[in-house]
């Protein structure tokens, strides 16, 4: 079964490429143009039913489980006031924990599927501009 247009957002989104939209995009620019973002739109679209059920069950429910902690209603956004409550103490590093641990499933997608991590996900690590 084929990718909804929601699941190929989500994806997208996850392996750091920007929107696709609907519209007739300038020639030659943006995402739409770049040989990664070509890629991943022909591997959305050429993707075994097995391969599929691996994206949606593996990666696409947990990265949206693990979205929503970090930026969801009861993420770690409502814990970021709480410093210690009694003999519990609240992880100072909750936030990037989260957060690194989004990044790195959203890179092992982009492994699975094949691909570059986007530039809204770059490559991770240390970058060193000369």
């Amino acid at each position: 079964m084929a990718f909804t247009d929601a699941e190929k957002t989500d994806v997208r989104r996850f392996c750091g490429y920007g929107l696709f939209g609907g519209g007739q995009p300038l020639p030659a620019s943006g995402y739409r143009f770049s040989t990664q973002y070509g890629v991943l739109e022909y591997k959305l679209n050429t993707l075994g039913a097995a391969e599929e059920a691996v994206v949606r069950t593996t990666y696409l429910s947990n990265l949206a489980l693990l979205e929503t902690a970090i930026i969801g209603p009861s993420g770690v956004s409502s814990n970021l006031d709480t410093d210690q409550a009694a003999v519990w103490t609240h992880n100072k590093h909750e936030y990037r924990d989260r957060k690194s641990l989004f990044n790195g499933v959203r890179r092992e997608f982009c492994a699975f599927l094949g691909i570059t991590p986007g530039p809204g996900l770059g490559a991770g690590g240390l970058s060193i501009v000369v």
